[in-house]
Parts: structure tokens; sequence; C-alpha cells
């Protein structure tokens, strides 16, 4: 649960941003509008998949699960990058930036297309660590606007 987890809004990976909620959306036309990010992170079991569904339920965002979207991508027979995801996962190595990137990007443009008043997303899992910040912030530098990143911080003895 949020409380129990003892919520916390820090500075991750260099960054702070103020927490906020339900700013007003202004609509533009898809070509104008940009993503507006919030990336969620935590630990394994800290509830940020939870907290997603209930952000998502109550203010509308559209959650995307890094993890999920690599999982998906390389069991599809057509995807150009399922043989390198595969290898990189079963490897324990973190998958190269461009391509988690790549993936995020092609689900906020597609979520977007199909709704131009869907332009609010939870990144939950990303970014994993300094090289992934760096990637979103020279591929998506002027092309999304990341609002926060709250950070999910519970001890073992909460879960276990």
């Amino acid at each position: 649960m949020l409380s129990r987890c003892g919520r916390r809004l820090l500075h991750v990976l260099g960054l702070s941003f103020p927490l906020l909620i339900g700013w007003p959306l202004f609509l533009f036309p898809h070509g104008f509008m940009k993503p507006q990010v919030m990336f969620v992170l935590g630990g394994p079991g800290s509830g940020k998949g939870t907290q997603c569904a209930r952000i998502v339920e109550k203010y509308g965002y559209t959650h995307l699960s890094a993890g999920e979207l690599l999982r998906d991508e390389r069991k599809n027979p057509d995807s150009q990058y399922g043989e390198l995801i595969e290898k990189y996962i079963k490897d324990g190595k973190i998958v190269p930036v461009e391509i988690t990137i790549s993936l995020l990007r092609r689900e906020m443009d597609q979520t977007m297309a199909a709704n131009a008043q869907k332009n609010k997303f939870l990144i939950d899992g990303f970014p994993r660590n300094q090289d992934n910040l760096q990637g979103w912030n020279k591929t998506m530098d002027g092309k999304a606007d990341v609002s926060f990143v709250l950070f999910f911080d519970c001890n073992n003895e909460i879960w276990y």
C-alpha cells in the first residue's frame, strides 16, 4: 500500500520534479501535443504496478511498463528487436536504452494517435540507471515533458 511503503518523492538519478497530479489538460492537435511523462520507480514488489493502476483509474494516465513492453517485443515473431532483447535478458543484462526508448515512444505515439487527449503516461520501471536517463534526455529532448518521478521505497519487512 502506498502509505505503508512511505511514498517519497526523491531525487532519483539526479532529477528533482515537483509533485503535480491533475494539471490542466490543454487540448491541442496531436501534432503539437507532447507526451506528459511521470517515471515510476522502485524495487520489485514495492507497489509500482498497484499504484499505477490506481493512478490510471483516478487521473486517466496511460500505464506503460518498460519490462512488459520488452517481454512482449521479444515474443513477437515479426520484431526487429526480439532476438536481441532475448539475448540481453538471458544474459541478465539491461537491454540497450535505444531499444527501450523506441518501444516506449512507439506506444506513446500509438496511444496519442488513437486518442489525442491521452497524452499523460506513467512509465513504470524506467529509467533503471544513469545510462537510461542520459539516453532518454538525448532521444526525447523536446519530444516529451517529464513532469515528475515517483519512487517507492519499501523495506522488506512490509512485504514478507
